[in-house]
């Protein structure tokens, strides 16, 4: 058994907790707070918590889908990028907003408000996890 407590940073929100995801055999199977951090002090929320159950869970998508004849069919990277693509240069900025996850980190969440402002050219973005 190959037991150790990899330091990374609490993905939820703008804070930057620090916590450790305990690692067995190369499997994420806990978390535990950093009690050296200046802002967490060894102290966690609830969403920091349960940080690592969702990396795991059985319904997590780890490939693309796409609709074909009203069916989810699993498709390719390529191809489902494509497909968005093309279906969002049918819409202008008016008609296009972006809402960003809690299960992604804070660098993944910054970067899809940037495209929405940038890329899209609309402000309509929002983040689930505000607390």
């Amino acid at each position: 058994m190959n037991y150790e407590n990899v330091l990374t940073t609490c993905p939820y929100c703008g804070t930057g907790c620090n916590l450790y995801l305990q690692v067995l055999d190369k499997e994420i199977v806990g978390v535990l707070p950093c009690k050296e951090h200046p802002v967490s002090q060894g102290k966690l929320c609830i969403k920091g918590q349960s940080a690592n159950e969702f990396i795991t869970h059985k319904d997590r998508l780890k490939k693309p889908y796409i609709r074909v004849n009203g069916r989810l069919k699993e498709a390719s990277w390529d191809d489902a990028l494509g497909l968005v693509a093309k279906q969002l240069g049918k819409y202008g900025p008016s008609e296009l907003a972006a809402l960003s996850s809690a299960k992604s980190g804070n660098e993944d969440n910054y970067l899809m408000q940037k495209f929405t402002r940038v890329m899209l050219k609309t402000n309509s973005v929002d983040h689930c996890a505000r607390l």
